[in-house]
């Protein structure tokens, strides 16, 4: 029964792109001074007794690199996104104009950036600390494979793979973070 164990790497990898992906996600919400309609994704509004995301109330548009707008479809929905919007906590503050919504993305201070530079860390330290549990679950059954009578050296080839798997993805979450935080930085 030993010799037919096979630790599902795939599964591994599959589990830890997803803390890639949620990075990623936290990441694109992170304000840059740079208009992104992907900031807007956390934002939900109370719209026919559910919470809505923005995208599919309205068009979002990127018109220039400072502007986000928003072309609401329904009128009577205009005030509940820009509301949405200013409780949101994004710092931005919209401005109506029949059923377009426009924000403006002001220019970030030094204070702010190192702020959501700190912030973008602690993302990426999520993003590790869940790597690092997938790790641990596959090491873990490693260790019950070793004591149903798996071999040494395959316990020893199996941990080597998970590691260097796990050591890959951290480097990719160190990665993105760097250019992140150069990205938040940058004036």
């Amino acid at each position: 029964m030993a010799d037919e164990f096979e630790l599902d790497i795939d599964d591994l990898k599959r589990r830890m792109d997803g803390a890639m992906a949620a990075l990623k996600t936290e990441f694109a919400s992170l304000r840059t001074g740079r208009a992104s309609a992907n900031m807007l994704e956390p934002v939900h509004v109370d719209a026919y007794g559910q919470q809505t995301p923005i995208n599919q109330l309205g068009t979002v548009n990127v018109p220039e690199p400072r502007m986000v707008t928003i072309n609401v479809w329904d009128k009577s929905m205009v005030s509940k996104v820009e509301k949405a919007i200013r409780e949101s906590g994004l710092g931005i503050n919209p401005q109506t104009d029949g059923t377009i919504i426009r924000l403006p993305i002001p220019e970030l201070n030094e204070e702010r950036r190192r702020e959501l530079s700190r912030v973008a860390a602690q993302y990426a330290e999520h993003a590790r600390v869940a790597v690092r549990n997938v790790r641990r679950d596959g090491m873990d059954r490693l260790k019950r494979a070793k004591s149903e009578g798996m071999s040494e050296d395959d316990h020893k080839i199996w941990g080597d793979e998970v590691q260097s798997l796990t050591d890959e993805y951290i480097k990719a979450v160190d990665r993105a973070l760097e250019t992140k935080q150069e990205e938040i930085m940058q004036v």
